[in-house]
């Protein structure tokens, strides 16, 4: 029920009112429908948005592709130890194989290929910071392949709020992003 969901939704009480929403980076459609109705009030009520990243902006997303790869032209394999290394390779290659059978109906009639899916998530792997590539192969599972072409949350709101004419930006440079995740050490990571 609407009035039994807990909204994670603070105001700020001025005139206008400003409101602070917490998001998650999944498909919105895994959450939407637990979003209460004074979170999107709230959002449709706002004429200006600001999210952590601009998600779309190109130079935003160049921006966390580049703060990803190792420097100085290293690979993964010159930093991971030699057996983790080639668990991972075998791992990646398995998510290559079954990628084709957990693909849906609807993400082969948009034209989708296999293929082209594993480039978009895996590509360039092996040039990836490991903090990366952990990241990234925690969002190889079936489930999150099956919801590829849905856009997380804080997308879809930001596409939603271009679409209404709202002002948009950002509270976050991809720096401050990057700069802390590239700062882990490999016993961190």
């Amino acid at each position: 029920q609407q009035g039994e969901l807990n909204s994670i939704l603070w105001t700020i009480r001025r005139d206008p009112p400003a409101y602070l929403f917490g998001t998650i980076h999944v498909p919105y459609t895994r959450v939407w429908d637990f979003i209460p109705d004074n979170s999107k009030a709230a959002f449709h009520a706002s004429s200006s948005v600001y999210f952590e990243l601009d998600l779309t902006d190109p130079y935003t997303i160049s921006g966390l592709a580049s703060c990803q790869m190792l420097p100085h032209g290293e690979n993964l394999q010159d930093v991971l130890p030699r057996e983790l290394y080639r668990r991972l390779k075998r791992h990646l290659d398995y998510i290559k194989l079954m990628l084709p059978h957990w693909m849906t109906p609807d993400q082969r009639g948009k034209g989708l290929y296999a293929d082209y899916l594993f480039n978009a998530i895996a590509g360039n792997w092996e040039r990836k910071r490991p903090v990366w590539v952990m990241l990234m192969v925690n969002s190889l599972t079936e489930t999150d392949i099956r919801s590829r072409g849905v856009p997380v949350l804080d997308l879809y709101l930001a596409q939603e709020a271009e679409r209404m004419k709202k002002t948009t930006g950002a509270v976050e440079r991809v720096e401050e992003q990057c700069h802390p995740l590239n700062g882990l050490n490999f016993s961190q990571v």
